[in-house]
């Protein structure tokens, strides 16, 4: 049986953007943790491709990213909140959950959330409806970021529950229903809702 190339390795294509190519890897490296020597065949691989990459850069074959051709300007140019690493204290199964998403992502899901939010103040009778989108946009978004559906379906349904949950605690606390019509979930626990499930969708992997 032949040896898998770098690409079959990290489960990519040789199309792959090279933000693809660093999420493989990170995924792999996560789900391989403890297995130094898998871990070494990743890195092995990551590297490989990088290499492939730049030699078809040099041909002129493909464009490279300033990240890959010129980190250190780039670093250099960071903010300082940017550049800072994480706690050496984060412990590693939680590192492996948080996710840092791009501006744009990160805007598509707020843009999302903030409409379905708005639609809940405006019709709050229809709360199935807005928490039925709600969960349909957070298992889209996360698969279009993860490209891993069964993963998606999870963090959309963690995320629904949290935030039922939290917005029920609150609810009991501050008499949230209350001050929108006496239902739960009223227009402002349903912002409570739809707060939490965005920040699982936007920050969780």
């Amino acid at each position: 049986m032949n040896n898998p190339t770098p690409y079959e390795r990290l489960g990519i294509t040789e199309d792959a953007s090279f933000e693809e190519v660093r999420d493989a890897r990170d995924r792999l490296l996560g789900e391989l943790d403890g297995d130094e020597s898998q871990q070494e065949l990743i890195e092995a691989a990551y590297d490989a491709v990088l290499m492939d990459r730049l030699r078809a850069r040099q041909e002129g074959k493909i464009k490279v990213p300033d990240r890959i051709r010129f980190p250190e300007r780039l670093s250099s140019n960071l903010p300082l909140t940017v550049q800072a690493s994480p706690p050496k204290g984060t412990p590693a199964w939680l590192s492996r959950l948080i996710d840092q998403p791009t501006r744009k992502e990160l805007l598509i899901s707020l843009g999302v959330f903030a409409g379905l939010a708005m639609l809940s103040a405006l019709l709050p009778t229809a709360s199935t409806t807005w928490l039925a989108l709600g969960l349909l946009a957070s298992i889209y978004l996360v698969t279009r970021k993860e490209n891993r559906f069964g993963r998606a379906l999870l963090i959309a349904f963690v995320g629904i529950a949290v935030g039922i949950v939290l917005a029920a605690l609150l609810d009991q606390v501050l008499f949230l229903s209350r001050l929108s019509g006496g239902t739960f979930p009223g227009s402002l626990t349903m912002m409570v809702i739809l707060l939490v499930m965005w920040l699982f969708t936007s920050f969780f992997r």
